[in-house]
């Protein structure tokens, strides 16, 4: 399935009902480090696939990309959050001037490095509750490095993934960044739509790691409510099970909803309608 890579345009870059059901949002600080870990990590996963793969592969879901490109783009994309997190509270996304080294330069694997280096240290020198601008305002997450750091996970797991498979070694996503990254997803990027286009539904996301989410999609946009899955399934018009690295991989159109790997229960229609909602370029 040939698709851009994810980039939301105001980067200038490029829940299931239950008895119980947990908060739309947490302190960012419990898990603040751990994002750190895991943007270092994901970011070291896509250079090492950068370096297997073919001179000049091209990135399947987008084909237009190569590695080199999807290099780039991640280490441009880490710069630019490194400079809104740095800059503080703005109106604003960062100018083109406050971006350094906002494009490659000399090796580009050692760009790519020193890139993620600028967005973790800017990360750490705000803490998790650091106010700074972010596109995702009037989704209910708040703008901040905390919501920054845990943003830039997603991003680059799912990017780190491009690169494995044009270098043809396709990794599982790890399990919990991916049920996190499911989340943050559904929240930051649904929660950002304007109003669904279609007639009031819901669709139930149920992730194998014992998570699920319910989008509620109406003319206000997309709300979700999220839970423990305890042995039932949420009432939705349709839903989606699968482990959760392939929700996440399937909300970013990097699989195929028809090819097994989801388990679909309800109205198909409404999923890929869902599916094709969000923009990805």
């Amino acid at each position: 399935m040939a698709v851009s890579l994810w980039t939301h345009p105001r980067e200038g870059w490029l829940s299931v009902f239950a008895a119980t059901t947990e908060p739309m949002t947490t302190s960012p600080a419990p898990r603040f480090d751990e994002w750190l870990d895991q943007i270092a990590e994901r970011s070291a996963a896509l250079r090492s696939a950068a370096r297997q793969a073919p001179s000049h592969a091209r990135i399947p879901a987008c084909p237009d990309w190569t590695v080199p490109d999807l290099l780039a783009h991640v280490g441009g994309t880490q710069r630019f959050w490194a400079a809104a997190v740095t800059a503080g509270p703005a109106s604003g996304p960062p100018s083109d001037g406050q971006v350094p080294e906002r494009f490659p330069t000399g090796d580009l694997l050692e760009w790519s490095a020193r890139s993620t280096d600028a967005l973790l240290s800017s990360l750490r020198a705000a803490g998790p509750d650091g106010r700074c601008w972010t596109w995702w305002a009037d989704s209910g997450i708040a703008s901040t490095s905390g919501a920054v750091a845990r943003h830039q996970v997603r991003e680059v797991a799912v990017l780190a993934r491009d690169a494995q498979d044009a270098a043809g070694v396709p990794e599982p996503l790890p399990s919990g960044l991916a049920v996190d990254a499911v989340d943050e997803f559904l929240h930051v990027g649904f929660g950002s739509m304007d109003g669904w286009p279609h007639s009031p539904a819901r669709v139930a996301l149920v992730a194998d790691e014992g998570r699920a989410w319910t989008l509620i999609l109406d003319e206000t946009g997309a709300s979700a409510v999220r839970s423990a899955v305890d042995g039932g399934r949420p009432e939705a018009d349709a839903t989606v099970s699968a482990p959760a690295g392939e929700l996440l991989l399937a909300l970013h159109r990097r699989t195929s909803w028809d090819d097994g790997t989801l388990r679909l229960a309800g109205d198909a229609a409404l999923v890929r309608q869902l599916v094709v909602w969000q923009p990805l370029d």
